[in-house]
Order: structure tokens, then C-alpha cells, then sequence
């Protein structure tokens, strides 16, 4: 989390800004101002960012992106940069590039128009990332980071059907062969069943929807809006299509997620944690995230490989 805070940064609390990071690929949600700020407190570079994606296009939420780009830029990064977010896209960058005109790197545009769609990233088959379509005052969307994981390389399995060892490990890794004799070798010859993957489901400015619960279903981390969280703002939330700590906590519950962590809190909320008591009574696992909060997920080991 490099900023929690909506509407406006403020000196403790920087704008709501994620960023993801999968084996040398670093994936940017949203980009306000002072999100450069945040990262370098961070102490992440913005060189390896390969993947920009945009909830919304509020000013909180992409008024970084001009200063974004020419860091990038003088960082010397030179490897394509692809940007995801509502229909129109293109159209709010260009207009945000007139005072950032020139960048030593391709842009690649991918706009979203259904509720919800499926982007797959060339370097890394395992890896997803799925926009869902959420509920505020403009098209919005969430998104949800998935890791899959295959099964278990059975060696037993490949020695009694003659599979050679050289082939072994390009069957591992999910890749269909010939050997010598012609025979074609395939992965499900020699794995077992797909093992559990790792689920990050990200949303913000919106109201409750069944699309954020189906995509958080058993995520092992849940990051959501929570704009207010004092007992007299309900109203509020609902006429800004915003979200209270109570609502965030009872869609993790209904999802069945590991952890919920609150963001994009209100100017006005000053202490997020002074009201946690309510979101927890809900959803006991909830976190009143701050800056620069971070966790490695990591796979969950199955009792024979704990063993190993």
C-alpha cells in the first residue's frame, strides 16, 4: 500500500496507490498525486513498473501519471508499459501526456468495456489479472491478482511410463512435447492436481456489489474502501457511492477472505483505527491499513511437502 488516503494527500497520508510485485514485474494500481513521493518512502523504483491499471479516472486516482511517466523516464526505462482502465483511457492519457509529451517507452492501451474481463500477462502464464466492474458515481472498476499454481511433479509416475529425465522439467512447467520415439508427452502425464494459488482482490470507490464478493471469494488478502468509518456517515456513503468500514467487513465475510485491509479513508478521518471496533465485530481479521504497509503472500504448504 503506498497511500491510503482519498480525495486529497495529506502530510501523514498519501493517496490511495497499490503496488504489486511478482517476480520482476511491478503492477501499479492507480496513480494520484504524490504517489512518486510515496514510492521513493517506500524505497521502490518506478523503472520495473510493466503494468499500470486505473480503477477510475477521478483526479485522486490517475493525477500522478504526467510526473509518473518522465521519472520512468529519466529512470531509463525502455521496456514496453501497459496501461488498463474504463473505455476512455486513452483519450484522459493523451490528455495528461501534453505536459509529458515524450518517454523513451511504448505505451500499450487496453481499455475495459465489459463487467468483467480477463488480462493475461506474456512473461508470466500463471499469473492474471481480472477487472470487475463495481458500483460509483463513474465507471469503475476493481481488480483481482491471481497466481496459479500446478500440481506436484509425480516422479514415480514419469519413470513408469518411460518419460525420459531430460524432458522432466519442460513438462513441469507446463510445456506439451514430442520425444525421440514420437510419443507426445503432455504435463498431465507426470502432475498431480492443481494445488491452491495465491488471491489478491483489490476495489475501491464503490458501494457494495455482488461482483466485489464474487471476486473476492477466498482471497488470501482483501484490500477495500473503507471512506468512512464513523457511526454517522452511512448516509453519506451511500449518497457519494462510498463504502463505511462496517460494509467493507461484511463483504469479506461474505467472501470468506484470510484478511481485509481498509483504504482510501476521508480527509476528515484522522485516526482510521479509532473506529476499527465496528468493522471487526463484523469481520474479526480487519486491518485499518496505513502507508507503506506491505506482506509477502506466500503458497500454502501442503503436509507432504513440509516433510521435503
Amino acid at each position: 500500500m503506498l497511500g491510503t488516503g482519498g480525495m486529497m494527500p495529506l502530510p501523514y497520508r498519501w493517496l490511495t496507490s497499490l503496488m504489486v510485485r511478482y517476480q520482476g514485474t511491478s503492477i501499479l494500481v492507480d496513480c494520484g498525486e504524490a504517489t512518486q513521493i510515496a514510492m521513493r518512502k517506500k524505497g521502490w523504483s518506478p523503472k520495473p513498473i510493466d503494468v499500470m491499471c486505473f480503477t477510475h479516472y477521478h483526479a485522486d486516482h490517475i493525477s500522478g501519471l504526467p510526473g509518473m511517466l518522465l521519472t520512468m523516464g529519466n529512470a531509463e526505462k525502455d521496456t514496453p508499459l501497459l496501461m488498463v482502465g474504463p473505455k476512455g483511457l486513452q483519450r484522459v492519457v493523451s490528455a495528461l501526456r501534453v505536459i509529458a509529451p515524450e518517454v523513451p517507452f511504448p505505451i500499450e492501451f487496453y481499455e475495459l468495456s465489459k463487467p468483467e474481463e480477463v488480462i493475461t500477462l506474456p512473461d508470466h502464464p500463471t499469473f492474471t489479472i481480472t477487472a470487475f466492474r463495481v458500483n460509483h458515481n463513474v465507471t469503475c472498476y476493481g481488480y483481482r491478482f491471481d497466481l496459479s499454481r500446478i500440481g506436484k511433479f509425480d516422479m514415480q509416475a514419469a519413470e513408469a511410463m518411460h518419460i525420459q529425465k531430460k524432458y522432466w522439467n519442460r513438462l513441469q512447467h507446463g510445456e506439451t512435447l514430442t520425444d525421440e520415439s514420437g510419443r507426445t508427452l503432455t504435463p498431465d502425464m507426470v502432475l498431480g492436481a492443481a494445488r491452491k494459488g495465491l488471491r489478491l482482490t483489490y476495489t475501491t470507490d464503490t458501494r457494495p456489489t455482488k461482483s466485489i464478493v464474487e471476486n473476492a471469494r477466498d482471497a488470501d488478502l482483501f484490500i477495500c474502501e473503507g471512506m468512512y468509518g464513523e457511526p454517522d456517515k452511512d448516509a453519506q456513503a451511500r449518497e457519494k457511492k462510498h463504502m463505511t468500514f462496517t460494509e467493507a467487513a461484511e463483504l469479506a465475510k461474505k467472501a470468506q477472505v484470510k484478511e481485509l485491509w481498509l483504504t482510501h479513508y476521508s480527509p476528515s478521518l484522522n485516526h482510521p483505527a479509532d473506529y476499527l471496533h465496528r468493522a471487526k465485530a463484523v469481520f474479526p481479521n480487519t486491518v485499518a491499513a496505513k502507508d507503506g504497509r506491505s506482506v509477502d503472500l506466500l503458497f500454502t504448504e501442503e503436509p507432504e511437502d513440509e516433510a521435503h
